[in-house]
């Protein structure tokens, strides 16, 4: 959790005690994906086991996805 709030601050140019958890799930993703599948990629099809941070700032929230030997990293436009 802390690498996504430095990972967002740095994103954002903001401290990172400007940033708010707002949950932390442990998740089974459907595949390679982690959850955030980009068209035209190709994932691993298979279960991984990770995590999905929700962080926010000024009210606008911002998701994090990882999973297996994955760091977190930042989601735009998450698929699950």
């Amino acid at each position: 959790m802390n690498r996504a709030k430095s990972d967002l601050a740095t994103q954002l140019g903001i401290d990172v005690e400007e940033i708010s958890v707002l949950r932390v799930e442990e998740v089974t993703w459907r595949d390679g994906s982690l959850g955030c599948a980009r068209k035209g990629m190709a994932y691993t099809q298979a279960l991984v086991d990770g995590q999905r941070i929700v962080l926010a700032v000024d009210g606008k929230e911002y998701e994090f996805h990882s999973g297996g030997r994955t760091a977190p990293f930042y989601c735009d436009r998450p698929t699950q």
